[in-house]
């Protein structure tokens, strides 16, 4: 299994608003796309200050055959939805890691 993580530290002013876009528009387009078989959302313990909260937001996908087709095809386009919506309030970066257990 390949755990596909995109850690992304939203301004505190519209965090709330992410969230609920997240689970309610965005993560819904990411797995109606099929090339995951469940996503979990965690926040961030550790506060640091930056004026913004932070999550990993997770995917997990079978093989890294699916990831690639879901960088290839779709991954642009979600990310300049986010990008249009909350344009300098978040940053992100992403990590690819295989499952062990």
């Amino acid at each position: 299994m390949i755990l596909f993580n995109e850690t992304v530290s939203i301004d505190n002013s519209v965090a709330a608003e992410w969230l609920q876009w997240m689970q309610e528009t965005h993560i819904p387009e990411v797995m109606a796309t099929t090339y995951f078989v469940k996503f979990q959302i965690a926040k961030v313990m550790e506060e640091e200050d930056t004026g913004g909260t932070t999550y990993a937001v997770q995917y997990f996908a079978r093989h890294m055959d699916d990831l690639m087709e879901y960088h290839r095809d779709h991954d642009q386009n979600m990310q300049a939805k986010m990008q249009a919506k909350y344009a300098g309030q978040y940053a992100a970066f992403r990590t690819v890691l295989e499952v062990v257990e």
